[in-house]
């Protein structure tokens, strides 16, 4: 029997966020706002769903924070 299933982290861009000064890398950027959801899937379809998160990333560094 052939059983194909994962486990990994989806993330949906929602659209620009807040301008904002980067603390790791130092610049005065628009950030991205972005949804993250952990998920279990099997044949692709995803079945269970949690750890749902809104976060800001910065756009030259890559760097997340939790709105």
């Amino acid at each position: 029997m052939f059983f194909l299933f994962g486990f990994g982290t989806k993330q949906q861009d929602l659209g620009p966020g807040e301008v904002r000064t980067c603390p790791r890398c130092g610049n005065t950027t628009p950030w991205a706002r972005v949804r993250q959801v952990k998920q279990f899937t099997v044949f692709f379809v995803p079945i269970a769903r949690w750890g749902r998160q809104q976060l800001e990333v910065c756009g030259i560094c890559g760097t997340a924070v939790e709105v």
